[in-house]
């Protein structure tokens, strides 16, 4: 016990940068990832052509080679980014692209004839959106942001290739310096406990959209 209390800090403190980073992701690639659908479902095709591009090469490629890649290849190009700006940077860029594939599916699903029937009722395109398309896209894409939100979970433990002190970084630092698994369970259960978390809104989310049915 007295063990668990002296590196409880260092693992609370990297478990504040993991919640950091992913708090920030989702609020950046969340609305990047509706602009990004938006451009997908573009008229003007060099817009439609440079977003499927951009879209490929972040589904195509692994989210550890992109950290790496910012980090240690970007200053090639005299392009430095401080640790904790390359782990946002890139995690915003490959999570927008996933996102946006999700919303862009929910678009498509919508009937057009249902903004036919909101033409004839004189509503704008705002008011469109807003009342109508916006309730059910949000009620068809939310598992499957929900999901991408509890990989996010645990993809933040990535940031660890950059030398970025999250809770994974914490736990293996105590590990090799105590040897011993401990801190290595105590990570485990902090990230259950994350995830758990992540479930239950996830489930009082869908309750309360369920109302759109």
């Amino acid at each position: 016990m007295n063990y668990v209390m002296e590196i409880l800090p260092a693992l609370l403190a990297g478990t504040l940068m993991t919640l950091k980073i992913f708090f920030s992701t989702i609020l950046l690639s969340l609305p990047l990832g509706v602009l990004v659908a938006l451009g997908e479902m573009s008229k003007f095709k060099p817009v439609k052509y440079l977003v499927e591009f951009y879209v490929w090469i972040m589904r195509g490629t692994p989210l550890l080679l992109q950290l790496i890649f910012v980090f240690y290849g970007f200053p090639l190009i005299n392009l430095v980014f401080p640790r904790y700006e390359a782990a946002l940077f890139a995690f915003v860029l490959n999570y927008a692209a996933y996102f946006a594939e999700i919303f862009r599916g929910g678009l498509q699903s919508i009937d057009k004839g249902q903004f036919e029937a909101a033409q004839v009722l004189n509503l704008t395109k705002f008011q469109t959106m807003q009342k109508i398309v916006l309730p059910q896209v949000l009620k068809i894409v939310l598992p499957s942001i929900a999901n991408e939100v509890i990989n996010l979970v645990k993809d933040s433990s990535l940031v660890y290739v950059i030398g970025l002190g999250d809770l994974l970084r914490a736990g293996n630092v105590a590990m090799s310096r105590d040897v011993t698994l401990l801190p290595l369970v105590l990570v485990a259960i902090i990230y259950l406990a994350l995830i758990s978390a992540c479930t239950i809104v996830q489930k009082r989310l869908e309750h309360h959209f369920s109302y759109y049915r």
